[in-house]
């Protein structure tokens, strides 16, 4: 039973890869360069959530709106939504870590270990809790080095990083290759020999070895399982951190509870093939995900490498090898041979081609709003199904001329928007309507979100259509600036030369935060009309009354 409600597990992972957005998943949702250390940002998306208040006075004024000054920003509770996410996120790794080939066969090793030690009931129980404490402290401490090595503002500045990004994706290709069983990742035996002998000696010192033998041994398994988790969420200050206790928890909860009661042990499954087959599958996530890595560099770069459905044609095929993998008609290097397809192994195959077959209409355009936070944007299909292949999926058709950066950014639904915010006041100006500032970003998993959730509404899509002028400024893209624009920011602290910069410059000055996605109302008169300005935001109720509210303040004016 216990098989089948993990391979259950696994299958609602790999179904539900788009759920990979909500510990992404918040994934990449900053921008490419973090703040200096004194100037203090906001998170978007909380009720508290609140535009700047006191502008940098000698900040470069080129290319900004002029500020009126904004209350004062209170800390909200975005940040703690996001640890708690992370914090599921480890649990869920640690989880799966167990049940890898590298852990599930010490669980034995580890209560024959306590067992031999225990001079009596109290004394074993008080060990077990050591050693689990143990265990904590080894995967947190190693959290807290990442953390102090690179810091919050490196981590920060490097998560949408293009070339960052390009090296994720061969980490997770690497990753995935080795669960497949291509290779381990093992560190040196020496190490690992010298803290299996300390284990050995009385003590707390002897109990804590012991923690750090499991580790160091089953890192072949835990590595790629941490590394992942580590890359595929938004990272700050406490992100390393908050993974490894979630990650630790779990296996020292597991292992701490097998050793004071060792009768659990009756109930597991005996290790087998099976174990195997859960690392296989967890190698099809990793190379799965990695493609979420190399599309948000190809985007922010416009290499065109990685177009939606080649994309989609990549996750349709792995989805169909892991089906016939898990029915056994494919075997790999450290597989058993499979004598029967067992109920649960079918059921978990049928769903994999049951996800294969759902990607398939979105190679001639659907919309598949269940990925869409994953998968690239619409406007990089090449075609689609019922629209002019000569128009460019996605963009809004309209006899004005071309409009600044139009040529590579796009907005979706047909918005016939621009892309550049001094060539969308003008506009609204001429046409007397507010503006809708939509701050975004290539890699911003949320933005995807909301656009596939909320703007595709048709009450949302009417009013963004009809009564605004939508300006979507990109954050992250590596479009270089024509010399002549080139600035210093001093609020960034760093040049600002590319169209990304520009516009990440035009937020920090403006609004005091570097979030995306980030919804700001403007009246031709650059006031906001409604503060503070919103985040992410899925009730589309909500986000209409935002909107509406915006309408009605723009008509009192």
């Amino acid at each position: 039973m216990k098989k089948v409600l993990l391979l259950l597990l696994m299958a609602a992972m790999f179904i539900a890869l788009p759920a990979v957005k909500s510990y992404a998943l918040v994934a990449q949702d900053t921008t490419a360069t973090a703040p200096p250390d004194d100037i203090v940002f906001t998170e978007v998306g909380s009720a508290q959530d609140s535009a700047a208040n006191n502008l940098v006075k000698d900040s470069v004024k080129k290319d900004t709106v002029k500020a009126d000054k904004a209350p004062a920003v209170t800390k909200d509770a975005a940040p703690k939504q996001s640890l708690w996410v992370t914090f599921g996120l480890g649990l869920l790794a640690g989880i799966a870590a167990f049940f890898l080939p590298c852990i599930f066969p010490m669980v034995p090793l580890t209560v024959g270990f306590f067992t031999k030690r225990a001079e009596s009931r109290a004394k074993g129980i008080r060990s077990a809790i050591i050693y689990g404490l143990s265990i904590i402290v080894i995967y947190v401490g190693l959290g807290v080095i990442i953390t102090l090595i690179w810091g919050a503002s490196a981590l920060n500045e490097i998560s949408t990083d293009g070339f960052f990004n390009i090296f994720i994706f061969l980490i997770l290709i690497v990753f995935g290759v080795s669960f497949l069983g291509a290779f381990e990742i093992t560190l040196p035996s020496s190490f690992v020999n010298k803290l299996d002998a300390k284990s050995d000696s009385k003590g707390l010192s002897g109990i804590f070895f012991m923690a750090a033998t499991l580790a160091v041994v089953s890192f072949s398994c835990t590595g790629p399982l941490i590394g992942t988790s580590l890359v595929a969420i938004n990272t700050d200050l406490l992100t390393p951190v908050v993974v490894m206790f979630g990650f630790s928890l779990s296996l020292a909860v597991i292992f701490t509870l097998f050793a004071i009661f060792p009768s659990l042990m009756t109930g597991l499954p005996k290790s087998g093939g099976w174990l195997n087959s859960i690392k296989v599958f967890l190698g099809f996530l990793e190379l799965g995900l990695s493609l979420k890595f190399l599309s948000t560099a190809d985007l922010a770069y416009h290499w065109g490498i990685l177009d939606r459905e080649i994309f989609l044609a990549i996750w349709i095929v792995l989805a169909l090898i892991l089906g016939v993998y898990l029915l056994g008609k494919i075997k790999f290097s450290h597989d058993s041979d499979l004598a029967y397809v067992s109920v649960p192994r079918l059921f978990i195959a049928t769903a994999t081609f049951v996800f294969a077959i759902y990607l398939i209409p979105g190679l001639w355009g659907a919309p598949l709003k269940a990925v869409s936070a994953l998968v690239p944007p619409l406007s990089t299909q090449d075609f689609i199904i019922g629209q002019d292949s000569g128009s460019g999926a996605g963009q809004a058709t309209s006899s004005h001329p071309k409009r600044k950066y139009a040529e590579f950014l796009h907005i979706p639904h047909n918005i016939d928007g621009f892309f550049d915010y001094e060539e969308a006041l003008a506009y609204a100006r001429e046409v007397k309507k507010p503006l809708f500032l939509d701050f975004t970003g290539h890699g911003c998993v949320n933005c995807r979100e909301m656009e596939a959730r909320v703007w595709s509404d048709p009450r949302v899509l009417k009013r963004l259509k009809e009564d605004y002028v939508v300006v979507s400024l990109y954050t992250d893209d590596k479009t270089d600036l024509p010399v002549a624009e080139q600035f210093d920011s001093k609020i960034l602290g760093t040049k600002v030369n590319t169209v990304g910069k520009k516009f990440k410059h035009l937020q920090a000055e403006r609004f005091n935060t570097i979030s995306q996605p980030y919804y700001v109302l403007l009246g031709t008169d650059e006031k906001e009309l409604v503060s503070p300005p919103i985040g992410v935001e899925f009730d589309i109720d909500k986000y209409l009354q935002y909107l509406d509210k915006g309408l009605s303040e723009f008509a009192k004016k």
